[in-house]
C-alpha cells in the first residue's frame, strides 16, 4: 500500500495597493488563465514560477484582478 499524498504547497503572489504580498497556500497548483479566490474576491493566474525566496523549492503563483 502506497503512502498518502502529501498536500502541495505553493505561494500566491498578490498585488494589492499597499505593496505586494506573498501567501501560502496548499493544494493543487491552479493552471495559467484560471481563476483562484483570494479573501473573497477572485483574481486570475498570469504566470507561475520558482519562489522568490531564497532556496525556497515552492512554486510561485502570480495572480491579477
Amino acid at each position: 500500500m502506497s503512502e498518502p499524498a502529501e498536500a502541495q504547497r505553493y505561494l500566491l503572489f498578490l498585488w494589492q495597493p499597499s505593496g505586494y504580498r506573498l501567501i501560502e497556500r496548499d493544494g493543487e497548483l491552479p493552471t495559467v488563465g484560471s481563476e483562484v479566490e483570494v479573501e473573497g474576491r477572485s483574481e486570475r493566474v498570469t504566470k507561475i514560477g520558482a519562489s522568490p525566496l531564497p532556496g525556497d523549492s515552492r512554486a510561485c503563483v502570480y495572480v491579477i484582478p
